[in-house]
């Protein structure tokens, strides 16, 4: 069977039974997904903490007096900020959290263990009172094994969390937050696990700390259309206490999940003692994974005693084979492949921070994937595990960097975390199919020869495989003379051997104090704006698409506008806003898609876009952003204008079409006010690919506010009533015929019933909320019970000719792994605990010191900074 045919088959269950936007993605949980009677139990346990801001005496207790304290679920912030709350106005300090539970009697003799997937900053956790745990960074997982620690099931414990993400420069990232471009938000902002297993298990592999070992680590030989080689290595630790000899079963089955192979292997174990199991595989006619056609196999794990299953869980891969060949590009699967062209993501959303729900992890990973990304680099420092779950099954490399920007200590230890960092992100991340570079130095940062050796040699130790490659600055020590991948611009082209690509791109900063530049625009400031913006960066995205083939792509900065540290605005470079709202942008990237290419889960399609509002404001260029062959502009319902898409043999796929002087606000207002016929005021819009038409558009301006318009922006996902899920709705304020009023100033009131509440109040400017281009979103949190909830949204000052309220209805749903806790969260918390915070407040004259040295340190690096 051919391989198109095969992918044909493949896709048609998906197509036909199940559309993209009933798609409903599972997520991993402490490495693995669930896997059905493998002898692992997990459970949610993000519900019922008690949270304080602040730092309390004694609070680590098991008596201390909580009881005042609001319960909260995780992923939780320790404060929630204004959509715009850049310039060090986030809190810094210690806040606590404490969970009182009672483990069931059922878990005696087994391993309990405490999942953390990340604690902003630095963390003590105290079980029953005692210091178990301390952990310095916050972007990686680390676990507490509880009856170790001295839990009793059936006996009530509380765990006692200290946070901290006040500046420390002891470990990294180590820069203060007054001269950094992005936030530590704090809290215990990513999900935490219970799981329970049996004596004999898999191992951890940031727990196990062993090179290239620990866990399951799935990675490949020889891959070709006809054959792979996948191998499996499986650490199984005994923790029992007596010697035992167990089975390893391995099942590996393709996207359909038909069985494609079976191996087992025995093992003997003495007390305490931990064996790699190393397991082969080879795959007939393997379906490869491209990012156009990202098909997953799963890879079943299971320790075996007998007839029962002792541990176990579920890995996905996807098998491909990636290459950079120098001066030659890139290959996949043995083809020379298009420019990788896509974005940087930080993690943070508006309001909530860095407390972001898996399922818009999710929705951030599609958002990117439809805007035509093919990769992206999580800057700067490893991402939620559900986002790169996400990035698996949409089709998105990833480069994943160690925790780190512009800042250097001095101290061994400090370089020893690095050394850590790296080996901890390279252990929670191989598996994945997206990651295609590690990126394991210190962005921007002057650090010395041997730190860059060292961390080099250290992704080779973690993963000795082919696959995966190491990329950093080109101007960088050490870097040119061994790294894998340089990061550089198209002009760099025959200075060095190695494949070029741009990690930052779209920046044309004045300088680095005030940052005036054509690609950041706030999407409130409007079309003119915007649409500036577009062009702006559809001119770098050609030039990018016409560099010779050692150049392979790069990561525009940045596609989602997000908060910063040291800069008192936002960085409003984004596509989409903080609330993931697109500007024109957005449709700019979007058009560079190719519309005849098939993908299961992406929106893939024609795609026609007037970047008008035909308002008296608007340019008399009428731009249209397209993939498609050909665009006829009907104005008036009058004259057609057509133009073809330009076409170059090289350069961006999809350049903007452009409609010179095709709109005049005086011609255009004889319409309406001369001939009384609104009706006639339209821009109608006609694609065609080969010589058919195949998508229309119509834009009309608005007349009068009527009516609000209310839609949730979920990418399809059922919101999950585990009490921190959320969804985006969004209120649009539009005139009688549907038309989004962008000039609006409204005020929106929103008001829920039922199983959700709203996230942030009047006190944040979250509700009421200001109609800003036409749409004001708000965010609704599930509660811990499924149910229905209905959300309205009105005028905050109602009149006779207001425009109208509107309600939404929709229904959350039960989540797949069961909630543990004994406390309901709080309804309608916004701003716990006192407001002062650790940072001490500077002088004018130490500011401008700061300021000084980050533009200093950015200039070091502005060949590879700015084009």
């Amino acid at each position: 069977m051919k391989y198109k045919q095969l992918l044909l088959i493949l896709f048609l269950p998906l197509a036909f039974s199940l559309s993209a936007k009933e798609y409903q993605p599972a997520f991993s949980a402490a490495g693995f997904y669930d896997l059905q009677n493998s002898g692992r139990q997990v459970y949610n346990f993000n519900v019922g903490w008690r949270f304080h801001k602040g730092d309390v005496a004694g609070a680590e207790k098991a008596d201390f007096k909580d009881a005042a304290w609001d319960v909260v679920s995780t992923p939780h912030t320790v404060e929630l900020e204004p959509a715009e709350a850049s310039g060090c106005r986030n809190y810094q300090g210690t806040a606590w959290y404490r969970k009182h539970f009672t483990l069931d009697k059922a878990y005696a003799g087994k391993k309990v263990i405490l999942y953390f997937e990340a604690v902003m900053g630095k963390c003590k956790v105290y079980l029953n009172g005692k210091l178990v745990k301390q952990h310095l960074g916050g972007y990686l997982p680390f676990s507490i094994d509880l009856l170790e620690a001295g839990a009793v099931p059936g006996q009530k414990c509380v765990v006692a969390v200290s946070t901290d993400n006040s500046d420390d420069k002891t470990y990294p990232p180590g820069k203060s937050q007054k001269t950094l471009d992005f936030l530590y938000h704090g809290g215990i902002y990513r999900d935490i696990w219970l799981v329970v297993k049996n004596q004999i298990n898999i191992s951890d592999p940031n727990e196990a700390g062993k090179v290239a070992g620990g866990g399951v680590f799935v990675h490949y030989g020889e891959i070709n259309d006809k054959l792979a080689d996948v191998f499996i290595d499986t650490d199984v630790q005994n923790q029992s206490d007596g010697a035992k000899s167990v089975r390893v079963e391995t099942v590996l089955r393709d996207p359909q999940g038909n069985v494609v192979a079976k191996t087992v292997s025995g093992v003997s174990l003495r007390k305490g003692e931990s064996k790699q199991v190393k397991q082969a595989v080879k795959v007939k006619n393997p379906v490869l994974w491209t990012p156009d056609e990202p098909l997953l196999y799963h890879v079943e794990s299971r320790v075996i005693s007998g007839k029962a299953s002792l541990d176990g869980g579920m890995t996905r891969i996807g098998i491909r084979k990636a290459e950079f060949r120098g001066v030659d590009g890139f290959y996949l699967n043995g083809k020379p492949y298009e420019k990788l062209i896509g974005g940087n993501r930080h993690q943070d959303f508006a309001y909530v921070g860095n407390a972001v729900p898996n399922s818009q992890q999710w929705r951030d990973a599609k958002k990117l994937r439809d805007a035509g990304c093919r990769i992206i680099r999580s800057a700067h420092y490893p991402q939620d595990p559900s986002f790169m779950d996400a990035c698996d099954e949409l089709g998105l490399f990833v480069i994943v960097p160690t925790p780190g920007w512009q800042f250097w200590n001095k101290d061994p230890e400090f370089a020893n975390l690095v050394y850590s960092d790296i080996r901890n992100m390279i252990r929670r991340d191989r598996n994945h199919t997206s990651v295609l570079m590690w990126e394991p130095i210190l962005n921007e940062t002057p650090f010395p020869l041997d730190f860059s050796l060292n961390a080099y040699k250290i992704t080779k130790e973690e993963y000795p495989y082919p696959g995966r490659y190491d990329a950093a600055d080109l101007n960088s020590k050490g870097v040119k003379d061994n790294f894998e991948v340089v990061y550089g611009w198209p002009r760099d082209t025959g200075t060095v051997k190695q494949s070029i690509f741009t990690r930052e791109w779209g920046e044309y900063v004045d300088d680095w104090y005030a940052h005036n530049t054509p690609n950041r625009a706030a999407r409130a400031w409007g079309e003119g704006p915007q649409l500036i913006q577009a062009m702006h960066l559809a001119k770098i995205y050609n030039e990018m698409c016409d560099a010779p083939t050692q150049f392979v792509g790069g990561c525009q900065w940045h596609p989602f506008d997000h908060q910063r540290g040291y800069h008192p605005d936002p960085y409003w470079g984004g596509i989409m806003d903080n609330f993931r709202q697109y500007k024109y942008s957005y449709y700019m990237f979007r058009s560079q898609i190719d519309p005849k290419k098939p993908h299961p889960l992406a929106d893939i399609k024609p795609v026609l876009y007037i970047a008008s509002e035909i308002s008296p404001f608007s340019s008399p260029d009428v731009t249209v952003f397209t993939n498609c062959d050909e665009v006829r502009l009907i104005r008036y319902e009058r004259d057609t204008l057509v133009q073809k898409a330009p076409k170059a043999l090289r350069g961006m796929p999809h350049p903007p079409v452009t409609f010179k002087n095709a709109y005049d606000f005086y011609d255009m207002r004889q319409y309406p006010y001369v001939q009384k016929n609104w009706q006639r005021v339209s821009f109608k819009a006609e694609g065609l690919i080969d010589g058919k038409v195949v998508v229309t558009e119509t834009k009309m301006p608005s007349r009068r506010s009527t009516q609000i318009r209310l839609r949730i922006d979920n990418e399809g996902q059922q919101l999950t009533a585990d009490g921190s899920d959320f969804a985006c709705i969004i209120a649009e304020v539009t005139d009688d015929q549907g038309n989004v009023r962008r000039l609006a100033k409204e005020q929106i009131l929103f008001s829920v019933e039922g199983e959700g509440e709203i996230i942030g109040d009047a006190s944040i400017q979250a509700n009421p909320r200001v109609v800003e281009f036409g749409s004001a979103p708000v965010l609704i949190r599930s509660t811990t019970k499924a149910g229905k909830i209905k959300v309205t949204a009105r005028p905050l000052f109602e009149g006779e000719y207001a425009p109208k309220a509107a309600t939404l209805e929709f229904s959350s749903v039960t989540p797949s792994r069961t909630l543990l806790f004994e406390e309901k969260p709080t309804i309608n918390v916004v701003n716990q605990g006192p407001n002062s915070s650790t940072r001490k407040t500077l002088t004018d004259e130490e500011k401008q010191k700061l300021l000084n040295e980050v533009e200093r340190q950015q200039t070091d690096f502005g060949e590879v900074k700015a084009n």
